[in-house]
């Protein structure tokens, strides 16, 4: 008997494995796969940027570090004591212009040769709507909570959105020909837009994104972190408090989809073992003095030093570092 809709889910040829690296940028979600990513030990970046919602300021970002450009003076603006970026999160906002600068220049400069080295880059969109500000007419990354009167705001159209990102691939192919794109869309509806509106906005990025796969087929890969949770999850009870964001057994839900997609079975098992020390890690002994618990530490020093043994390339400094530490109390 089947009792939900299943998404049909699209997989990599070749997929991913703990020696690929991976660069993360776009919304929310990008930084919830990120952060996953980063604690199963995945050598990758995510959202250098801040959290970016829209496309045009997602290639934006990304055609920094292509051109090895800097925002320029117009970009930077002062509001209530802080300056900020229009073409950056709010966390790279700072009480100075040139603190501001030295945070963005820090950030780009870090990442500045990722793009060759990157072997899958992920993007997830989060919204059509885009903010311009008045005076340049430049679209902003954020809008640093100025008044509404000082921007405009439209929905970006679909042949807008296809042909700024056939130029920027185009871009990122001549730096990595190798590199694969796989793009998503954010399960986070925009209530604030409106529901009809946030429909609209999703269905103008989902169509965007069907063009671009029909136009590059080889290259491109859709990942339906929506349509999981609005299809396969179609329940309340899978979203959080607010009724809009997804609630932690949903976000499982979709890692699990996510990892059973791209990432080939010896790769599963490996991150079974890290998921396994971090498990150790967390416990919490109801007699830390004792003998038994000091074996347990020694046991999970066993288990790093064998999983480092077979893959060196892993980084469990920290982890044993804990339990010496916790072993010399």
């Amino acid at each position: 008997m089947n009792l939900f809709t299943s998404v049909e889910i699209g997989s990599l040829s070749d997929r991913l494995s703990y020696s690929d690296k991976l660069l993360l940028i776009g919304s929310c979600f990008a930084s919830e796969v990120g952060a996953r990513l980063k604690g199963v030990k995945f050598t990758c970046q995510v959202n250098p940027f801040g959290v970016l919602y829209n496309p045009l300021s997602i290639a934006t970002s990304l055609r920094f570090l292509l051109e090895n450009k800097f925002p320029m003076g117009e970009d930077f603006i002062f509001h209530e004591g802080l300056w900020h970026s229009l073409s950056f999160h709010s966390d790279f906002s700072a009480v100075s212009q040139e603190t501001l600068q030295e945070n963005i220049h820090r950030s780009l400069d870090t990442c500045r040769d990722v793009m060759k080295q990157v072997s899958c880059l992920f993007l997830t969109f989060g919204t059509a709507y885009v903010y311009t500000w008045k005076e340049t007419g430049q679209v902003v990354a954020n809008c640093h909570k100025l008044p509404e009167q000082l921007f405009r705001r439209r929905k970006l159209s679909v042949p807008e959105i296809v042909e700024t990102y056939c130029d920027l691939l185009k871009e990122i192919w001549q730096v990595n020909p190798t590199i694969r794109v796989l793009f998503s869309v954010s399960p986070i509806r925009h209530v604030r837009d409106g529901l009809h509106e946030n429909q609209l906005s999703k269905a103008t990025l989902l169509l965007a994104i069907d063009e671009l796969q029909r136009l590059y087929p080889e290259k491109l890969i859709y990942f339906p972190a929506y349509e999981l949770l609005m299809d396969e999850l179609r329940d309340y009870r899978f979203y959080a408090d607010d009724m809009v964001h997804p609630s932690q057994v949903a976000v499982d839900y979709i890692w699990q989809k996510f990892t059973e997609t791209f990432f080939d079975k010896d790769t599963l098992t490996m991150m079974k073992s890290v998921n396994e020390i971090k498990k150790m890690l967390n416990h919490r002994p109801l007699h830390p003095e004792s003998a038994g618990y000091a074996k347990f530490l020694h046991q999970i020093v066993l288990k790093i030093e064998t999983l480092s043994e077979k893959y060196p390339y892993f980084e469990f400094e920290k982890e044993k570092e804990l339990c010496l530490t916790r072993l010399n109390r």
